[in-house]
């Protein structure tokens, strides 16, 4: 429970911070066009040399990469597919992405950028497959406590409802077959 609401809070103060770096206008003489075309971008940034080509992309990757370890965190749950839930929080990311992009559009000096979507998304992807696996099983051995259940097969807690505290509620009732009269 204190993991959810820590992760909730975290979640909700790197939004505002991205919300500050991101939607604050530009006091530019000149505006560069929108970007709508994939990788035009990203093309145009290695154009520029390694190192501000690095330094470019690194700042769309890290944006949002927070999110992909915040988002399950405030999600909480320790027992879930590690495919959904990389699925869920790159959706996430790419959704809040595009949320900060359309948002861009009504500050002054700042443009649509189709490349900052992907590499924010990809950051958050990123992000999730480096840190959330062994987060959780770091987490699950912990609350664990080095239990095991032969019951769950071989993965110790996985389903045990010894381990969630809930008893057996028997066999679901059924109901016999009534005649319908005619």
């Amino acid at each position: 429970m204190v993991v959810r609401v820590a992760g909730f809070a975290l979640v909700l103060a790197h939004l505002l911070l991205v919300a500050w770096v991101s939607l604050r206008p530009r006091d530019v003489a000149w505006v560069t066009a929108p970007n709508i075309v994939p990788l035009d971008g990203l093309r145009a940034d290695l154009a520029l040399g390694t190192a501000e080509a690095a330094r470019l992309i690194g700042e769309g990757l890290l944006l949002l990469a927070p999110l992909g370890i915040l988002l399950p965190m405030a999600d909480g749950r320790l027992h879930v597919s590690g495919w959904a839930s990389l699925a869920r929080t790159t959706a996430a990311g790419a959704l809040v992405s595009l949320a900060v992009e359309l948002l861009q559009t009504a500050v002054p000096g700042q443009v649509v950028d189709v490349d900052s979507v992907l590499l924010n998304t990809a950051g958050v992807a990123l992000a999730h497959l480096l840190f959330v696996p062994a987060g959780r099983t770091w987490l699950r051995r912990r609350s664990d406590g080095g239990r095991t259940d032969s019951s769950a097969g071989s993965r110790p807690g996985r389903g045990s409802a010894l381990l969630r505290n809930e008893a057996s509620q028997g066999a679901t009732p059924t109901i016999p077959r009534v005649p319908i009269a005619r």
